[in-house]
């Protein structure tokens, strides 16, 4: 894929919708395009945070490990982000990312994705309502859960 398609995909992330083209591009540049098979595991619960991943086709499974085996919690789509909280918290993956099919993704360093970050506070702030409807939806979830029970 030409790095112009890649800025492309970027453009569609609704992250990175507001950042100039100039800088998606180097962004891509200096990011990694990465494949995986179905079922490969871009990354498990409790690795280090070092990179987020950009979908740009495929699917992936979210997995949490529990007493009785991972437990899938979501699904990725294309133009989805994932790894962010890692790198945002500096702490370890909270959860395991495998490939439901044929993926690709650009893997973003984390100090290229905080640099970013601080050049563009309105990437900062569309983290924030990513984050922020993920916790709204897992709240739910679990408020769900404790009503079943």
């Amino acid at each position: 894929m030409l790095l112009k398609d890649e800025v492309g995909m970027l453009q569609r992330v609704p992250l990175f919708s507001g950042i100039e083209p100039a800088k998606l591009k180097l962004l891509a540049f200096t990011s990694d395009r990465v494949s995986y098979s179905a079922g490969q595991i871009l990354f498990r619960q409790g690795d280090e945070g070092d990179a987020a991943y950009v979908i740009l086709s495929g699917t992936a499974d979210i997995l949490v490990d529990s007493d009785s085996g991972p437990i899938k919690v979501a699904e990725l789509l294309p133009n989805s982000i994932v790894g962010e909280i890692a790198i945002l918290c500096n702490s370890s993956r909270t959860a395991t990312v495998r490939a439901a099919s044929p993926l690709e993704a650009l893997r973003i360093r984390k100090d290229h994705f905080l640099r970013l970050m601080k050049e563009f506070p309105e990437m900062t702030i569309e983290i924030l309502r990513v984050l922020a409807d993920r916790l709204s939806h897992t709240t739910a979830d679990l408020i769900d859960a404790r009503i079943a029970r």
